[in-house]
């Protein structure tokens, strides 16, 4: 029997070959073509690799980065909501080029009279609005905003600058050589926007008492990055694309009225003189709380502050290192509440600042959003550098900066809230303090690349939500999950199968997304989600991205650093997955085509003479094969169901008499069923087919075939199942794991579809 099986293996090999050679005579007469498999590799979407960033993805030994160090002196006027500043930035040029000029960003100038972000976007008349919206379109005087750079100097003298909207080039008296650096400062003033008109990232608000609170960011002329990818990142701030800025330390000393409560970016090292007695005394007893928040001003003691106005000023003096950006909060009608985190290198503090109007659903659930952001976030990338993790509410908002950051959650005026509201609260505290590893460490350029924050960090805002919810149950009810709004694969399916007219893919800047919220955030974070739970599993992606995290802490990272990282660590080939998540707009479509039965027999049929022949075999009688046949085939009988393999073909009986053991002939599972089930791919992305396999007896089995089965054939593929058990049902991604946009074509046999009026008589009877 030797010779039977020497001869089916030349068979299989010759038909192959046969079957390569055809095909490329077909290519041939067709012309030819470039490669369009989806499997090809991403070299012509990604830039080469050099000294600065790595094949592997990590930072090159050439890398380097500028850095911009800033003392600041900051008056907040309450009366008229003015701020004034005077600031002095020490740039240091590291990298190898000599630079003639600088470019600063003036992203207040997005809120002046002529800005042209305020014609950015076309449009006609809305046939419904809402009132304030309508007010603010049509109606209301302009915002007067925007800085006045009343002077820029070196060394008391003016430097030359040219304002061209939201930049401003300083043009140095002499170029700044490599390795050295250059001081100058700038003196600016600006009108502080009510935040809760036009959604303001910063501003002040106005409560019933008619005191304000105020969330304070992008208040002063900051540098813009300098790297090896872009020069100057100098594109302008048109709203939707955040910030690109460079590391550095930071003295500010801000001066309120001294009845406020102020915290922002940074360690406060003047606390004895601004703090209360009690205050101070509270805040040791927070520094060593480790399992609840203590109260630094309660609510009683913010009314009593809020209802008498001082008129006299307080200094608060910040100092941080190695941050990328500045932000603080101030208002005499604050509640304050802290609580320590501890980790190996440190205590952190996690801070709650919030006025009456969001109790009673901010002092229950906001620093414990706080301590599990960071709990969570560290476990996957790298413990938590900073001291402390500030959440402030604010009406509306929804905003990041280092340390610091303005969220939304405001009960009704009875203190009553709904669901929604709950966890619209914790979900954004979650995801606005997680800013702070994506991008105020991991620092990824948001003015150009959008989804490398917000995409990363609603992903691990989904992990961050679903450990609350175990920590939490009394929360959100028992045995429930929590009810994530992004990253399980359902929710980005209506935007995926939407019109491709008004989608974009991933790689695109925030501008020219159409809809910055699925396209940033909800695609990045489900793509992730699938990433780790579907395709590579969760070792080797947890591995991997907390390698990217941590190459890239205090660095700035590109998509393709983060691309190449992932698969460096896991050695999973993953540009086919890039391809189709990032770079592309297509969607998730895999169904079940077609189920068929062979049988076994030892009966010559017309295909196999067909098949032998091409081989050169015209007298079956000299080989020793077995031959097929499927169910609507003309030489099928019904004898042949219902009986095994070994039943049908004495060959094949012939062959396990000759071949094997008595023992390993034992050891055999004796198949009585032969499939070929065909697989078909409407959508453009290729996937893992998961596909749940349900036998007569009741009895199921999950299978996945690897996403690389459709490497050569991207409609497509079919697979030969031998089975001791009758498949009776076939279901495909039956946990909703792909973000599949059609479930009609997932299952055999065919679901039979329901219209409207049996849909209803249906659930009349139910």
């Amino acid at each position: 029997m030797i010779r039977f099986k020497y001869t089916l293996y030349a068979m299989v090999f010759l038909f192959g070959a046969l079957g390569y050679a055809q095909e490329g005579e077909e290519q041939e007469r067709a012309g030819g073509h470039e490669n369009t498999n989806k499997f090809k590799q991403l070299y012509n979407e990604m830039s080469t690799p050099n000294s600065y960033r790595t094949a592997s993805g990590a930072p090159g030994h050439e890398y380097y980065q500028n850095e911009a160090d800033y003392k600041m002196s900051i008056q907040l006027n309450d009366d008229n909501q003015h701020i004034t500043g005077y600031e002095t930035i020490t740039y240091k040029n590291n990298s190898p080029d000599d630079l003639s000029y600088l470019w600063v960003q003036l992203d207040q100038n997005i809120r002046k009279k002529d800005s042209p972000a305020k014609n950015k976007n076309g449009g006609g008349v809305s046939p419904v609005s809402q009132p304030g919206t309508f007010v603010s379109t049509y109606i209301d005087e302009p915002f007067d905003g925007g800085f006045n750079v009343n002077q820029v100097t070196a060394n008391g003298r003016p430097l030359k600058h040219t304002i061209n909207f939201t930049m401003m080039r300083v043009d140095l008296p002499e170029v700044l050589k490599s390795g050295d650096s250059f001081e100058f400062s700038i003196q600016w003033d600006y009108n502080v926007p009510e935040h809760t008109k036009d959604r303001a990232r910063s501003g002040f608000e106005t409560y019933k008492d008619g005191n304000k609170g105020y969330i304070i960011a992008q208040f002063f002329p900051r540098m813009a990055v300098y790297n090896d990818v872009e020069g100057w990142q100098n594109y302008q701030f048109w709203g939707n694309g955040e910030f690109a800025l460079p590391f550095g330390d930071y003295e500010v000393d801000i001066t309120v009225p001294a009845d406020h409560l102020l915290d922002g970016t940074g360690e406060i090292i003047n606390l004895k003189d601004v703090y209360s007695k009690e205050e101070y005394k509270r805040w040791e007893q927070a520094e060593k709380s480790y399992d609840k928040p203590v109260l630094i001003r309660t609510q009683a003691e913010a009314e009593q502050i809020a209802a008498n106005k001082s008129t006299k000023t307080k200094t608060w003096k910040l100092r941080a290192k190695n941050v990328r950006d500045f932000a603080f909060t101030s208002s005499r009608r604050y509640i304050m509440d802290a609580q320590a985190v501890r980790f190996p290198e440190r205590n952190v503090m996690a801070i709650s600042i919030y006025p009456p109007e969001g109790n009673p659903l901010w002092e229950e659930y906001s620093t414990k959003a706080i301590v599990q952001t960071l709990d969570t976030y560290s476990k996957f990338t790298f413990n938590y550098p900073y001291p402390k993790a500030i959440s402030v509410h604010a009406r509306g908002q929804g905003m990041e900066y280092p340390m610091i950051c303005w969220n939304y959650g405001r009960p009704n005026e009875d203190g009553t809230y709904s669901d929604r509201t709950k966890y619209g609260m914790i979900s954004v505290i979650i995801h606005e303090v997680g800013h702070n590893y994506f991008p105020m460490i991991v620092n990824s350029d948001e003015r150009q690349w959008g989804w490398m924050d917000e995409g990363l960090d609603t992903f691990m805002q989904y992990l961050t939500e679903q450990e609350f919810g175990e920590k939490y149950p009394e929360a959100i009810g028992t045995n429930d999950a929590y009810p994530s709004r992004r990253g399980a694969p359902s929710k980005i399916v209506p935007y995926m199968k939407g019109n491709q007219e008004r989608i974009a893919p991933i790689m695109s800047n925030p501008e020219n997304a159409f809809n910055l919220g699925a396209n940033a955030y909800g695609k990045p974070a489900t793509a992730l989600n699938i990433l780790r739970e579907t395709v590579m599993g969760r070792e080797l992606f947890d591995h991997a991205f907390k390698t990217y995290a941590q190459r890239w802490m205090f660095k700035h990272p590109t998509p393709e650093d983060f691309f190449r990282t992932m698969e460096d660590a896991s050695a999973v080939d993953l540009d086919w997955y890039w391809r189709g998540w990032f770079y592309s707009t297509d969607y998730v479509d895999i169904g079940v085509k077609e189920v068929k039965s062979y049988y076994l027999t030892d009966t010559v049929t017309e295909a196999g003479k067909e098949m032998l022949a091409r081989f050169g075999i015209t007298d079956p009688s000299t080989i020793d094969v077995v031959y097929v046949v499927d169910e609507d085939s003309k030489e099928y009988s019904e004898d042949l169901k219902g009986k095994s393999m070994l039943e049908n073909s004495s060959t094949l009986k012939e062959y396990l008499m000759d071949n094997f053991t008595p023992e390993e002939r034992a050891a055999i599972n004796e198949p009585k069923h032969l499939y070929k089930v065909v697989f078909e791919k409407p959508g453009g992305i290729p996937m893992p087919i998961i596909v749940e396999y349900e036998y007569a007896d009741g009895t199921k089995e999950k299978v996945t075939y690897p996403a690389q089965i459709w490497r050569k054939n991207d409609s497509e593929v079919s697979k030969a199942i031998a089975s001791d058990k009758e498949i009776v049902k076939i279901t495909l991604d039956p946990d909703l794991e792909t973000a599949d946009i059609d479930t009609d074509n997932n299952s055999w046999p065919k679901r039979k579809k329901i219209g409207k009026f049996e849909k209803f008589k249906e659930n009349v009877k139910g």
